[in-house]
Formats: structure tokens, sequence, C-alpha cells
């Protein structure tokens, strides 16, 4: 059974409404979140301008001119209260398999680079991460990481980052890695990365404070909108959607780069209705019952 607190709301200045469901990181608030959002934009209300869905909270722009701030915070509170019950935050996503290559060359050089901004002063962030958690080998920290199934809580701090979050790794178990002390001021496109109990793929080129751990494949942004994914939008992700990663070898990561280049790579992809009420009543159970019929 899913129980929630009453959502908190508060203006900021005085075109924003912020509703803030739990402060501590929670799938149900999430999914909240998700379904509290959707139904804002199906609504298309008058004045709405743009919906912002988070990790356990949302944000709605509004134009004052058009309504009532008053107003619009009583309806809010309408519609967040019919997002009480289980059956009202199933959730229409994708699943989709994002190919890895664990602990590659490029992101344990950048990393290792800057040592001295991650945690100790020398090696690379991989190594950092598996001495924190007390990984005795390479392949046992990409195992416990390439494992779960990720729920993409929230888009941002740059285009197209997807915010990823284990849904089937009990909260006692999970990694929770702290970010750099100074940010890096490169990091490459398409580096994974942790940081908290998140994980997240860079999009672009960028600046960075999350500790690397390797490399997609597959980019999850692409202004040119060369594969399939990317015709409807430049960015691969969907707050909503559930990302697999699956760990690869270097031949393999090269045979999807040229693929990837030459515009014929496919990702491997489905349609997914999520059952709030089977997840809260099967947790591992369900995720994993979810990860098999995807590898059918």
């Amino acid at each position: 059974m899913i129980f929630f607190s009453e959502t908190r709301f508060d203006f900021c200045g005085d075109e924003y409404i912020y509703g803030e469901i739990s402060r501590e990181m929670k799938i149900e608030s999430t999914l909240k979140a998700l379904s509290i959002t959707k139904e804002l934009r199906k609504r298309n209300i008058p004045g709405i301008t743009e919906i912002y869905p988070n990790n356990t909270s949302y944000l709605v722009r509004y134009d004052p001119t058009v309504i009532s701030p008053h107003h619009l915070l009583d309806y809010l509170r309408d519609v967040d209260r019919t997002k009480n019950e289980e059956d009202s935050l199933d959730i229409e996503g994708r699943i989709i398999e994002i190919p890895v290559l664990y602990d590659d060359e490029e992101t344990r050089k950048i990393s290792g680079r800057y040592a001295d901004h991650h945690g100790e002063s020398e090696g690379s962030d991989f190594d950092y991460v598996m001495r924190l958690a007390g990984f005795k080998s390479k392949e046992e920290l990409i195992r416990y990481h390439s494992e779960p199934l990720y729920l993409i809580t929230a888009i941002g701090f740059k285009p197209g980052t997807a915010w990823c979050y284990p849904l089937d790794v009990p909260k006692s178990e999970m990694l929770e890695i702290p970010k750099y002390r100074s940010p890096r001021p490169y990091t490459p496109e398409r580096a994974l990365s942790l940081g908290g109990m998140f994980t997240v793929v860079y999009p672009s080129v960028s600046t960075g404070s999350y500790q690397l751990i390797g490399r997609s494949a597959v980019p999850v942004y692409d202004v040119y909108q060369r594969l399939e994914p990317f015709k409807d939008s430049y960015f691969l992700a969907r707050p909503g959607d559930l990302w697999k990663y699956r760990p690869i070898s270097k031949a393999e990561y090269q045979n999807i780069r040229e693929e990837v280049l030459n515009g014929t790579y496919e990702y491997k992809m489905q349609s997914l209705s999520f059952s709030a009420a089977k997840y809260a009543e099967l947790t591992t159970d369900y995720i994993t019952q979810i990860k098999e019929e995807f590898n059918r």
C-alpha cells in the first residue's frame, strides 16, 4: 500500500508554483510527480506555459495575466489529491537498453587526470568507486551496476541528461557515491557516471562532478536526429522510461559506434505499462518479470 503526506506548495517568483511531494527520494513520489504532470498536460489549462516533473516534486510555470496564481494553486491541490491512490500512478513509458563499455580507456584517462578532484590523490573514478564500495574485482562493480533496472526520474542539468534511479535494489544495499570535491573542466560525451544514488550519461561534452565508470556506445542526445528514436526529439530519455545498462566488450563497443555513425544502429526498445500497485506489492519480483520479458 502506498501512502502520501500532504504535498507542500510554494510560489517561486511571480510565474512559478512548486509542489514538493516528499524530501526523501521515494519511487512512489516520483510516480506521483510523473502522473500529475502528465494529467496537467492532458488538461491543457489556459495560462499554464510549462510543466516540469522532478525526482519527488514538480514545477508549474504560468502566465499571471491569464490565470490567477491563487486559483491555479487551488486547482493544483485538487489535481494532486486525485493522485494519491495506486491505480492513479501507473505510467506508460519505454524500456531501453543502453550498451556500456565499463572502465573504458577514455573515462579512465580523463578521471585519472583529475584524480585530486574525486576524493583520492591517484587512480581513476572507477578504481575509487571500487574501493569505496568494497568491491574486490572490476567484475563485481560492473555486475552490481548493470543488473538493476533504472527509472528515469527527471531530465535536467544539461539538455538530454537523464537521472536514473535503480528500482530493484533495497535502499540498504544502494551505493551512495560522493561527487567530486570540485568539478572537472572536461567530461566526454556519453560518459557513464555515478553521483549519490543516481546514474547519469553525459549527453555531450561538459564540465562535471559525477564519478566516471564507463561510456555508453550509443547517443542519448542527437541534434542531427539520425537514428529512429530521435526523429521526434533531440533526446533519447523521457521521464518514466526505464533503462537497462548492458556490459559490452571493446570490440562490440567499436562495432556499435560504427553502426551509430552509419545511421544503421537500432536501439533495443519496447513500450511498457508500469504498474505502481504491482511494484508496491512485489517490488523485486515485478522488476525481474519486466527484465525477463524484455530479454526474450
